[in-house]
């Protein structure tokens, strides 16, 4: 099982300097990954947020073996051609370690949906994460793409240069524990981030539920623990990465670099 960090950009790490020191940091120590949350905004007393894709580059450039990526943009609120072509020049930018964390989002814990106009149905945002991921898989394969769904149009556009991993860059999808549809999103992918785990025996079952879904091989299946979590059960019911999450309302430099430091577990 490899070791993430799972970090919300928010006022202490809001800075992309601070986050790719830190990344760095954690490469050093024998950290397998470096994870980034994706929000414009969040509830007080949170008030500076930072860029994912900037940041992302940020640590790209700061670091050389470790993986890294949104966890998780919802692509519903992005434009999937823009998309296309961010995750493109990142994987080129960090030699092929990217890794798209994607998922519904909620406007329940900052109002950013609500309060800039975007889509707040559930079922229609579900309809759009499904159909920008078909985009991308189209773009990433260096071909001309024509796509003319319900919420976008591609007329022959071809994105180059593709990224670096082939076939393409691989894809996670979050999605609550007990909710079938977005398990099986997730089985037409790469992984699968289950949200809110509270305990090892979820993980079992959600490893089950995707064999079942005839996912089998090179696949994998995160657990997102706080710091003080052991992560072995987790490691035994089938997760292929353990991440440390940190709360979003209390973290800080001194706190990461307090986990950073105490080294991977497993």
């Amino acid at each position: 099982m490899r070791s993430g960090l799972f970090l919300p950009l928010f006022d202490a790490l809001a800075d992309p300097l601070v986050v790719a020191r830190l990344a760095a940091e954690a490469e050093e120590a024998g950290w397998d990954g470096v994870f980034v949350w994706d929000h414009v905004r969040w509830r007080e007393p949170i008030l500076e947020v930072a860029d994912p894709w900037i940041t992302l580059a940020a640590i790209a450039t700061a670091t050389e073996r470790v993986r890294l990526g949104p966890m998780v943009t919802p692509l519903a609120r992005r434009r999937p051609v823009k998309v296309a072509r961010e995750t493109a020049t990142l994987d080129v930018l960090c030699g092929g370690r990217l890794t798209l964390g994607v998922g519904l989002g909620s406007d329940s814990f900052g109002g950013e949906y609500s309060l800039t106009g975007e889509e707040t149905d559930d079922r229609v945002r579900a309809r759009m994460l499904d159909e920008s991921l078909e985009i991308l898989t189209a773009a990433w394969s260096g071909e001309p793409v024509e796509h003319h769904g319900e919420h976008f149009t591609v007329d022959g556009v071809r994105f180059l240069p593709r990224p670096v991993q082939r076939p393409a860059v691989p894809v996670w999808v979050a999605g609550f524990y007990g909710k079938p549809r977005p398990l099986r999103r997730a089985a037409r992918h790469q992984g699968f981030f289950p949200v809110n785990l509270e305990h090892p025996d979820q993980l079992a079952e959600i490893a089950g539920d995707l064999a079942e879904l005839g996912v089998t091989g090179d696949y994998d299946i995160v657990a997102a623990l706080g710091a003080g979590d052991d992560p072995r059960p987790y490691r035994a019911a089938g997760a292929t990465w353990w991440m440390v999450e940190f709360p979003p309302d209390a973290v800080s430099e001194d706190a990461v670099r307090g986990v950073i430091r105490e080294g991977p577990l497993v």
